[in-house]
């Protein structure tokens, strides 16, 4: 049997999936990867085997404008912005999927969570198929807040209703979600309950790489969700350049907002300028390749800005990750037991902050409230109080105990009905 993953040509879905479809074919699988053109180096990096769709309407390259403009967004423009762009992918997919399914000689599918209306595709084939969350999974049940928001989790009437509001105000941004399902499912003669958000998603498994000990407490989910960990194992990425000779020996303080939201300068410079000279540490910042390094006032003198970093070797050498709460950065971090500051600006990010602080693995700040003082306060009390190091290394165990990575594979060749190769 033949395993397709479909991803979105970016590093935080691209990493974890590739690694899930390595892992798969390093157990004796067959496996092969769909995704834009932009996806290819992404996943070619991992070494898999790679068919491009929709190539007419998303030629090579032209990804890059599109992300250069929501780089410089936050907030609900930014959350409009991704969510019109899914929208397109979504369309131009309905029509072209199906043909590189047949071409990739694809027996069974694992889609990416954010697009739970093309599991309609695999439904309509009689082909099984497997959901998985890369970023923070959907809860439209209200039990607790939904990603895009970051407040915290709470059991009383009043924050139901809360949530159930912020639920019903983000349902109005899919609606062309929707109509854009409704309208695959008509063509194709396919019953479809287009006022079900989550009517498209496997009933055979729906995994998230979250743990269950860094989620919200809630016992509402189906029967098909797994918390499993993260997927991340380390390898399949292109090595960036970094300057390993002007690391000091000193412990670091990591800074990166990801490879989307990055185009803001003054949320760079407002870091640089809270990190300061501090004694016995060195910063170092990955930007981005939008920002021009020039425009960061204020850097330590021994700074490094670089824009690509090898987060995963950096972090095992840091004290403290300064991140926009991208779930792969804050597993990441995890992995490694080093506490956070977040700055989240926008989708999932809010969300990944909340459990940050619900956990005490780190500290947060809205974006709308950062300025100098309030992230020096921020960046001293994790570094000074050494409770949150110390729930960060109790997740650090908890995700080694878990192994995610493992966990997801077994579920996936439960679900899809995988027999390993002799």
């Amino acid at each position: 049997m033949k395993v397709t993953f479909l991803t979105f040509p970016v590093p935080g879905h691209a990493y974890p999936m590739s690694s899930l479809a390595r892992r798969l074919k390093s157990r004796g699988h067959d496996v092969v990867a769909i995704g834009t053109p932009d996806a290819a180096p992404l996943l070619r990096a991992a070494e898999l085997p790679f068919v491009p769709y929709c190539e007419k309407e998303y030629p090579a390259g032209s990804d890059r404008e599109r992300y250069n403009q929501l780089s410089r967004l936050q907030g609900q423009e930014a959350l409009e912005f991704t969510h019109r762009t899914i929208a397109e992918i979504l369309q131009a997919a309905f029509d072209d999927f199906p043909r590189a399914l047949r071409e990739a000689g694809a027996d069974a599918l694992v889609l990416d969570g954010v697009m739970v209306e093309l599991g309609l595709v695999p439904m309509h084939l009689g082909m099984p198929y497997v959901h998985v969350s890369n970023s923070l999974h959907y809860d439209f049940s209200g039990h607790t807040p939904l990603f895009a928001f970051d407040w915290p989790h709470e059991t009383t009437p009043e924050a139901f209703a809360r949530n159930k509001e912020g639920v019903r105000s983000f349902l109005k941004m899919l609606e062309r979600n929707r109509f854009i399902a409704r309208g695959y499912a008509e063509r194709v003669g396919l019953d479809f309950d287009c006022n079900d958000p989550l009517a498209g998603i496997s009933r055979l498994a729906w995994l998230t790489q979250t743990p269950k000990e860094f989620d919200f407490p809630s016992s509402h989910w189906p029967p098909q969700f797994h918390h499993t960990g993260p997927f991340h194992d380390g390898s399949g990425r292109s090595d960036p350049d970094f300057p390993w000779d002007r690391l000091t020996g000193e412990p670091l303080i990591y800074a990166s907002m990801g490879t989307l939201q990055n185009g803001l300068e003054g949320v760079f410079s407002t870091i640089a300028q809270a990190v300061g000279e501090r004694a016995g540490m060195q910063l170092v910042l990955s930007t981005g390749p939008v920002l021009d390094p020039q425009q960061i006032k204020s850097l330590p003198a021994n700074a490094i800005v670089v824009d690509r970093a090898p987060q995963i070797e950096l972090l095992k050498r840091s004290a403290l990750c300064i991140t926009h709460a991208g779930l792969n950065t804050t597993l990441e971090s995890l992995t490694q037991g080093v506490p956070l500051v977040a700055i989240p600006i926008t989708n999932d990010q809010p969300g990944v902050a909340a459990r940050i602080a619900y956990t005490k693995t780190g500290t947060c700040v809205p974006l709308k409230e950062l300025t100098v003082p309030r992230l020096t306060l921020l960046i001293d009390e994790v570094l000074r109080n050494s409770e949150y190091r110390e729930n960060a290394n109790r997740l650090r165990q908890v995700i080694a105990n878990t192994n995610g990575l493992e966990k997801a594979v077994d579920l996936l060749e439960e679900a899809l009905g995988l027999e390993r190769p002799l």
